[in-house]
């Protein structure tokens, strides 16, 4: 896995992408593409208090966005021009998305639904328990 690329978004984020292109066989990849974004959580994100307070209880003070898109069986001499495709792929599709300036908020409320509707993934065996 290496860091091909970071790129400072408009919003004040900063989008990474990763190479995590692998050999699957003597002359066949799997070609992917990883993109991770941190995002602080901030109060003014939330619509209440308490939303912050058991968003950043559950998962930090941050949440990573992260967007992935692959393909299997790529001939070697092939791999180089699938990742770049990939890339040209997400950067049309899903670039001006993520650099909107409202785009850190949604993300934070999406976090916090998510731990309100699937609660039992956040639950560790011990809470459980009590």
């Amino acid at each position: 896995m290496k860091l091909h690329e970071r790129i400072p978004l408009p919003n004040g984020l900063i989008l990474e992408i990763w190479d995590r292109t692998r050999k699957i066989a003597e002359d066949t990849y799997r070609v992917e593409l990883a993109a991770q974004i941190e995002v602080p959580f901030q109060p003014s994100y939330f619509l209440q208090k308490e939303h912050y307070e058991k968003t950043v209880k559950t998962l930090g003070q941050t949440g990573l966005y992260e967007y992935r898109k692959e393909r299997t069986f790529v001939k070697v001499e092939d791999k180089d021009r699938v990742f770049e495709e990939l890339l040209e792929s997400f950067k049309r599709d899903t670039l001006q998305y993520l650099s909107r300036e409202d785009f850190p908020q949604r993300f934070a409320r999406a976090q916090y639904r998510d731990i309100e509707k699937n609660w039992y993934k956040y639950v560790t065996p011990k809470e459980e328990e009590e």
